[in-house]
């Protein structure tokens, strides 16, 4: 682990991006027991700054769709995979002219 790594992560502010306030500010991640609150997805709050707000609607709906069996927390990642071409996503291919030259990209979207 990098230098100061575990005591930085300790550090963090984390909040629940799936409960924000009007004013724009959020919660504080957690729920104290028999809460009727929903299921909490926390993060870093300049994590949670940085985001989108469909970023935010994405990992928010997989983690309450994970559940919770068990009583333990699901560990749901905040960020998706990129699709592939089959999925209906974008596939990049480099086509490479001549010798010595930059190879091209060309985005390319295929519909499934």
């Amino acid at each position: 682990m990098s230098e100061g790594g575990l005591r930085k992560w300790v550090a963090e502010k984390w909040v629940d991006i799936g409960a924000p306030k009007k004013n724009g500010k959020y919660q504080p991640c957690g729920r104290q027991k028999g809460s009727k609150r929903k299921y909490p997805k926390c993060v870093p709050l300049a994590k949670a700054r940085s985001m989108s707000e469909s970023q935010k609607r994405s990992a928010v709906k997989r983690k309450r769709a994970a559940g919770n069996p068990g009583g333990k927390p699901t560990n749901v990642s905040t960020f998706t995979k990129r699709q592939n071409a089959r999925d209906g996503g974008l596939i990049r291919s480099g086509i490479a002219r001549g010798c010595g030259k930059v190879a091209r990209r060309k985005t390319t979207k295929y519909y499934a």
